[in-house]
C-alpha cells in the first residue's frame, strides 16, 4: 500500500504517509463564515471577512479543504492529468467534512461541469468524481446533469479578476431536466480548486436565477492569485 501523495509505503490503503500528513496545508477555523478563508486568530464564529463584506458572493458559504500547495497539489494534479481517479474517494472524505455543516441528504450536490469538448478530450470531470463521492457520504442527491456550460471559455491564466468573471459570464445554464429538479432547493456547487471564484460565482448565480433557493460551494483546495499560484489555470 502507498501514500496518496508521494507513493511511500503505508499501513493502511487509500492513506497519506506520516509526513505528507504533516505538510498538508489544511484550512483550519478560524475562519470567515461567508468566504471560509482562515483568521489569524479567533473574532467569533460568525465573523466576516472584510472581502466578504466589501463584495458579498452569490453563494451563501464557502469552505475548502486545503491551499493549493504540498501534498495537496500533488493530488490535484494527479487526479485531473494523471487519471488517478481512485483519489477522489479520500479528497471527496476531506471534503465532506469540511463541508459538514451544510451538507444533508436534501441537498442537491452539483458539481461544476464541463464543456463538452473538454470532457471529451479529458474523458472525464474530475468535479463529477468528488461531487459523487460527497454525496454518498452526506447522502444527498448526485446531480452531474443539472448545470450545463453551454460554451467554450479560455483558460483562466494570466486574466485578471475581472476577467475572469467576463470569461465565464452567461457560460452555465441550468439543464432542461434540472429546471423542475432545482426550484427552492438547497444546492452544494463542487469543484476541485478555487481561485478568484469567478467560475463557483457564475455557477452560482445561475443556479439561483434558474430557481435554487441557496447554493454553498466547497472546493478541495484554493490556490491564492495573490501568491502567484503556479497552476492557478487548473480551474480554467
Amino acid at each position: 500500500m502507498r501514500c496518496l501523495a508521494c507513493d511511500e509505503r503505508v499501513g493502511s490503503k487509500g492513506s497519506l504517509c506520516a509526513r505528507c500528513w504533516r505538510e498538508m496545508p489544511f484550512i483550519e477555523k478560524p475562519w470567515c463564515q461567508r468566504l471560509g478563508t482562515p483568521f489569524a486568530y479567533d473574532v467569533g464564529e460568525e465573523t466576516w471577512s472584510p472581502a466578504a463584506i466589501a463584495s458579498p458572493p452569490a453563494f451563501d458559504r464557502l469552505r475548502t479543504v486545503t491551499h493549493y500547495d504540498g501534498p495537496a497539489r500533488s493530488l490535484v494534479l494527479a487526479l485531473k492529468f494523471s487519471r488517478r481517479r481512485e483519489l477522489a474517494l479520500a479528497m471527496g472524505r476531506w471534503m465532506s467534512r469540511a463541508g459538514n455543516e451544510f451538507l444533508d441528504k436534501d441537498c442537491l450536490v452539483v458539481p461544476v461541469p464541463l464543456h463538452r469538448y473538454r470532457l471529451w478530450t479529458r474523458r472525464f470531470n474530475q468535479a463529477a468524481d468528488l461531487a459523487k463521492v460527497v454525496a454518498s457520504h452526506c447522502g444527498g442527491r448526485f446531480e452531474p446533469e443539472l448545470l450545463k456550460r453551454t460554451r467554450r471559455t479560455r483558460q483562466q491564466v494570466g486574466l485578471s479578476a475581472n476577467d475572469r468573471q467576463q470569461n465565464v459570464r452567461s457560460a452555465f445554464t441550468v439543464s432542461r431536466k434540472g429546471v423542475e429538479m432545482v426550484q427552492g432547493r438547497h444546492v452544494v456547487l463542487i469543484d476541485d480548486v478555487l481561485t478568484t471564484g469567478a467560475t463557483v460565482t457564475a455557477c452560482s448565480k445561475t443556479l439561483l436565477s434558474g430557481g435554487a433557493a441557496s447554493v454553498d460551494v466547497l472546493t478541495f483546495s484554493y490556490a491564492d492569485p495573490s501568491k502567484g499560484a503556479a497552476d492557478d489555470w487548473l480551474n480554467a
